[in-house]
This record gives C-alpha cells, structure tokens and sequence, in this order.
C-alpha cells in the first residue's frame, strides 16, 4: 500500500468550516437501497460531512480516516464512531456492513487495498458507494469567470496527480462489483465572500501553490471578486455536480 498523502491535516478546521455539505437526498437514495439500516463503515471521513448524514438513517457509523487532525475536527454524533486507521483496517467484523462509503476521498487511497476491505465486511448483498465532486460553479457569470480563472489557470498545474480521477467521476476506476443506476445530484452552497475564499484555501492544489511559492493566490481572487460581489456579507450561490457510483457485493448463495 502506498504511503499516505496528508494535503488535508493542516487545514482540517477549515474544511470542516468551509467545504459543502452533502444532500439529503444522496443519503436517502443510499439508505433505500441498502440490505439493512444497520452498520456503515465511511472509509476516509475527514471531518465526517457524510458520516453525520449517514447517522440519521442507520443505527451505527464507523467513520475512519488516517488523518488524526481530521478525525480531531469531526462533527459528533451519538451514532458515529470515530476512529484514526487506514482504507485496510477498518476494525470491523467480516460481513457486518450494510453500506461501505468514501466521500470525495477515493482518488486518495489505494483502490485495491480500500476494495479488499470493503469486500471484507460487507454481508452479502450490500452496497458499496463513492461519489466526487469537481470544479465549482459560481452562478453569477461575472464570478464564475474569476472562479475558472482560478482553478484552470492558477493553480491548473498544482493539482496533485490523484485527483485526475474525479474528473471522470470515478469512472476510470474499475469497481468489484456491477455499478447501480444513480441519480443525478448535485450540492449547493450559499457562502459569503470570506466563506467562499475559505473553501477555495481547502483546496489541495492551492495547499500545494502556497508551498512552491510562499505566497496565498487567495489573496489575488479575494482582489478580483471584491468589486462584483458586492456586500461581502452577501450569499452566492454555489452549485457542484455530484458524481455518484453505487454497486452491490453478491448475494450469498
């Protein structure tokens, strides 16, 4: 197993701040097609934005992620448990899980070793799910320009080489089971210019900027978005396409 890539440890209150939440309806769809509403295992949590989701539908949720900061900023909840391991040692019996997820996380682990472990403890018949997403989109034209510039220009060449995979919604990742049919969803976020420039320092590539040059790139976007935004109290609408795939292990025979 490759060795873990932290972009996130540094900036774990931030992206507990600042990154969007995920919709109800992702986690309604999950929970109508899992075998049971008992035990999910939500492999590499972060600050547990799904986890805490999941928690109000099935009765218990073991949220893992090899990031102690992470795991240290997460939300609680009665009906998650936290815990500090890697995408191969969850902790959790063999053929104990409902639902195995990863949310926006996948591109980071290994997906042999992640896909062993889910085969492990999910029962028969239970799902496996990941989902991405991508690039913003600032609805007001004027703001989406800066954003783009951003993201294709700024930072375009600090992307770290994982993330390729989001790109295709996952699609280039050879899942062990036959994918289900998915909604489409998306998320949506209404945040203040500071808010905004918040999210948009979570970023692993701006992360990465920031150590090539010492310098925020923040800064320059804050510069540029400050005179067509307005308020700065003022709420934007932020839209992301949410890339969702879904699969189910074998029945037991």
């Amino acid at each position: 197993m490759a060795a873990f890539k932290d972009y996130f440890s540094a900036t774990a209150p931030a992206y507990a701040a600042y990154r969007p939440r995920y919709p109800d309806a992702l986690f309604d769809f999950l929970a109508g097609l899992a075998p049971g509403l008992g035990l999910v295992w939500d492999c590499a949590t972060g600050n547990g934005q799904a986890a805490t989701g999941l928690a109000k539908r099935f009765a218990r949720v073991v949220a893992t992620d090899a990031s102690r900061e992470q795991i240290a900023n997460a939300t609680p909840h009665p009906r998650v448990e936290y815990r500090v391991a890697r995408e191969d040692a969850s902790g959790l019996a063999a053929a104990s899980a409902d639902l195995v997820t990863v949310a926006q996380a996948l591109h980071w682990l290994d997906p042999g070793t992640f896909f062993g472990e889910a085969r492990r403890v999910l029962k028969p018949g239970g799902l496996l799910a990941a989902w991405c997403y991508v690039d913003p989109d600032l609805i007001e034209p004027a703001l989406s320009r800066v954003l783009q510039g951003f993201y294709a220009g700024t930072v375009r060449d600090y992307w770290p080489p994982e993330r390729k995979s989001t790109e295709t919604g996952y699609r280039s990742i050879a899942f062990p089971f036959p994918d289900l049919e998915a909604p489409r969803l998306s998320l949506e976020m209404r945040p203040t210019l500071a808010e905004f420039t918040g999210y948009l320092r979570t970023w692993s590539a701006t992360k990465r900027y920031v150590e090539a040059h010492g310098r925020d790139p923040v800064i320059e976007v804050e510069r540029a978005l400050r005179p067509i935004w307005g308020d700065p109290s003022d709420r934007k609408l932020l839209r992301w396409p949410l890339h969702l795939r879904v699969s189910r292990a074998p029945a037991s025979s």
